[in-house]
C-alpha cells in the first residue's frame, strides 16, 4: 500500500507526537495505576519507532543529515576539458 507524500513525510512526527501522548497520558493517570507503566512503555515504544524511522530515512536519502558517504559512494566528478570550458570576453 502506497501513502501520498505528505502523509509518509510526516509519519516520524506523527509516532513521535503519539508517544508523547501516551507519555503525558501516563503521568495524568499516576503510577497509582497499573495503566499508566503500560502507557509509559507504549510511549517509549512509539518515540523509539519514530526515531528508528527518522534514521533509516535519512541513511537511505541521496544527501542524509546524520551519516556521513561512505567512501564507496564518493566518486569523483570528472573535470571539464579544455575544449568545454566557457570562454569569456
Amino acid at each position: 500500500m502506497w501513502l501520498p507524500s505528505p502523509i509518509y513525510e510526516r509519519a516520524p512526527q506523527f509516532w513521535m507526537l503519539l508517544g508523547l501522548l501516551f507519555m503525558t497520558g501516563g503521568t495524568y493517570v499516576g503510577f497509582d495505576y497499573s495503566a499508566s507503566f503500560l502507557l509509559y512503555g507504549f510511549g517509549f515504544v512509539c518515540v523509539g519507532w519514530s526515531f528508528c524511522v527518522s534514521v533509516m530515512r535519512s541513511i537511505n536519502r541521496k544527501n542524509p543529515h546524520i551519516v556521513e558517504q561512505s567512501s564507496e559512494e564518493r566518486t569523483e566528478q570528472p573535470t571539464a576539458q579544455a575544449s568545454e570550458q566557457p570562454e569569456y570576453g
